[in-house]
């Protein structure tokens, strides 16, 4: 039902796989776009450490586990990540740490920005002007990158918000959605599955839409009130290639969304659409 061969890539979340019947298609471009806060992040966190624990382990028939999992960032330290994630999940979480590939972009993403050099490299000036012209723009950085990522991989782009920002000119704009329609076909080519994280709200609308209608899959994480005025995470499976027919026929598109520190991302309260 997902794929010709009827293969799936879990996203290790155990409370959510079985509402997809497992998984996810290999090679889905998946826009996670969130409220500040509401879980868009920890979703990405928990499906890694959880794929990176199972990998060690025996897969189940016709659940294809990723290759590879690879986490690349444009503004953020990966030890700030590494960091955020042990001092969010428990020990028996974070085990998986070891199985995931980092990837800094950041010096090469603040190389075309006024921040001062010393607040992002201990290169010298020379350095950052070699390493300037041999990576070129950022998009030629990045596709760099994922062409040495093994296919068949799990790869996690944190964040999109960052990298749309840098091409919100109209003269920009086109080569950057151009770079993630490119981004789109090419994970059909190689089976591997990427996390778009995107902050709601940054991009304007319109932009925010093309993006969406580029991904294969839009999960919509957003806070909601509920009754004595408390606040609930909410995540809406707005759209998925593919899965979208199986989940409108049982009505499985909004979910309740807890995380704790032992069990990460969790879908509760599974609400149906009436």
């Amino acid at each position: 039902m997902h794929s010709i061969s009827g293969r799936i890539m879990p996203t290790g979340i155990g409370s959510l796989d079985p509402v997809l019947e497992g998984g996810v298609p290999p090679g889905s471009l998946i826009l996670l776009l969130g409220d500040i806060g509401s879980g868009s992040t920890e979703f990405v966190y928990s499906s890694l450490l959880l794929l990176s624990a199972a990998r060690s382990g025996t897969p189940r028939e016709n659940l294809v586990l990723p290759e590879e999992i690879c986490y690349i960032t444009f503004t953020r330290k990966m030890e700030d990540v590494v960091s955020e994630m042990e001092r969010s999940f428990h020990s028996d979480m974070t085990r998986g740490l070891s199985g995931i590939r980092h990837r800094d972009l950041s010096p090469i993403y603040f190389d075309s920005s006024v921040i001062p050099l010393e607040w992002y490299t201990d290169r010298d000036i020379l350095s950052r002007m070699q390493s300037r012209s041999n990576h070129g723009s950022i998009l030629a950085a990045l596709a760099g990158e994922l062409d040495r990522v093994p296919k068949g991989s799990l790869i996690v782009l944190d964040s999109l918000t960052d990298l749309g920002t840098q091409f919100c000119r109209n003269d920009q704009w086109a080569d950057f959605a151009a770079f993630m329609r490119g981004l789109q076909r090419v994970t059909k080519e190689s089976g591997s599955t990427v996390y778009l994280l995107l902050t709601r709200g940054i991009l304007d609308l319109q932009r925010e839409l093309e993006i969406a209608d580029i991904a294969d899959a839009l999960l919509l994480f957003r806070w909601e009130e509920t009754t004595g005025a408390r606040r609930q995470r909410v995540m809406y499976i707005e759209k998925f290639r593919g899965l979208m027919p199986h989940l409108e026929e049982k009505d499985l598109v909004k979910f309740a969304v807890r995380i704790s520190s032992g069990g990460g991302f969790e879908v509760s309260n599974i609400r149906v659409v009436i």
